[in-house]
């Protein structure tokens, strides 16, 4: 039979068939989806991703990131798996990997073979390769997966919602305290509330910084708007962190900050910040 003719069509009809069924087998096995977005780089979005899983397998949930930030991955660096191989099953289909005790990661940059390499991909491949990380990979019983998006509301966010549609359990919105972060973080709340995912609250990060020397709050940025965002959409505000460089060292170093800082300010924003999450989805379904 020529390529293309009923042979070919046969093949291709059962390889589609079999990764709907992957897909829905590793649907199934998450219990809760968190998305954590941000309308813009830099507000620390990633940091809040790695540290809240840390948080969640801490507490003995069974937990995954999932990066979706295709053209800048950072989480693999952050819990300290660049370089890791992916494992495989014994039929040869592909496993996140596993940081510690209760967390997993899965990020295209275990797939690049060089992490300076730059995807230079428009959106249908990033739409491809996310539903890939659904259909051709195995992954383990998940209690929560923390899905880490990037700036904005294109293709990444977007295509989760599709791909996990009603499996969404909630949004978390990072932003930093200057207004122009305000102004797309409020877009990323529009966003949820549009492709009808509940916002579980905002997080207002590098919210102030603790002095060295008298250890008072110094108030880097001007204060007051992650609140009026949040009256405006009538959510709730989980926490404010303070800026700690021992946060950028803990994630450069790809070590748990919360463990080795835990009686920081930062780590007990980041516990606190956990906790109301919790209970949030707790009063929505049995957890």
């Amino acid at each position: 039979m020529q390529p293309g003719g009923k042979d070919h069509f046969n093949k291709n009809a059962f390889e589609n068939f079999a990764k709907e069924q992957n897909k829905q087998k590793n649907i199934e096995k998450i219990k809760n989806t968190i998305l954590v977005l941000s309308g813009k780089g830099g507000v620390g979005k990633s940091t809040v991703s790695v540290n809240l899983a840390y948080y969640l397998a801490s507490k003995g949930y069974k937990t995954a990131i999932l990066d979706l930030d295709v053209h800048g991955p950072s989480i693999a660096r952050m819990t300290g798996i660049e370089g890791k191989k992916l494992p495989f099953t014994e039929d040869g289909k592909p496993m996140p990997i596993q940081v510690k005790e209760n967390l997993w990661v899965l990020s295209i940059a275990s797939i690049l073979p060089n992490p300076d390499e730059a995807l230079i991909w428009r959106g249908p491949m990033i739409t491809g390769v996310i539903k890939q990380f659904f259909d051709d990979f195995v992954w383990p019983e998940i209690d929560f997966m923390v899905v880490d998006n990037p700036p904005g509301t294109g293709d990444a966010p977007l295509t989760i919602v599709q791909q996990m549609p009603n499996k969404i359990d909630g949004a978390i919105i990072v932003t930093t305290p200057q207004e122009v972060s305000l102004l797309d973080a409020r877009k990323a709340i529009t966003f949820a509330k549009r492709v009808n995912v509940d916002v579980l609250g905002i997080i207002e990060n590098m919210s102030y910084l603790i002095c060295p020397h008298c250890e008072k709050e110094i108030e880097i940025f001007p204060r007051g708007n992650v609140e009026r965002a949040a009256e405006d959409f009538h959510i709730d505000i989980l926490g404010y962190v303070p800026l700690d460089p021992k946060v950028i060292e803990a994630t450069d170093k790809g070590i748990s900050y919360i463990e080795a800082y835990s009686d920081s300010l930062a780590a007990s924003a980041f516990v606190s910040i956990g906790d109301k999450i919790v209970e949030k989805l707790k009063a929505k379904k049995e957890i």
